[in-house]
């Protein structure tokens, strides 16, 4: 069984795409921004805004069943990579004891030029999203 669930935005109906799915003990969540109440939040804020998208990360995985704890993968998309530890300090405040592989990439644009950055998660829970059928 997958297990799709999405956040509400509505970009995701036009682009075609969940926030999260969740199958065979797998988790991905799609790239997160720093959106709150439907806007961007901590314009130039590099930090701020890092910290306001992991919480989007870590609502995504809730809502299937997973937790930090579970990720295994993060890639961080970023508008300006000198500010590498602005964007890091607040990775690592959430996954400093979890440490999943990740990458750090700067990127000419995000969808919104308010955007800084943009993190895609990928997790593992044994059991989540109840197994995969194989196709007959």
């Amino acid at each position: 069984m997958t297990v799709r669930v999405g956040s509400g935005a509505p970009w995701e109906a036009i682009v075609g795409y969940s926030r999260a799915v969740a199958a065979d003990g797998h988790v991905w969540v799609s790239g997160c921004t720093p959106i709150a109440d439907g806007d961007v939040v901590h314009e130039g804020d590099a930090y701020l805004q890092t910290v306001q998208t992991l919480r989007n990360v870590a609502a995504a995985l809730e809502r299937v069943g997973a937790a930090p704890e579970d990720v295994v993968r993060t890639r961080i998309f970023v508008t300006d990579i000198s500010r590498w530890e602005e964007y890091g300090r607040a990775h690592g405040e959430m996954f400093g004891d979890i440490r999943p592989a990740t990458s750090m990439l700067q990127v000419s644009a995000l969808i919104d030029p308010r955007l800084l950055v943009e993190i895609e998660a990928v997790g593992y829970r044994a059991g989540l999203g109840g197994p995969t059928e194989e196709a007959s």
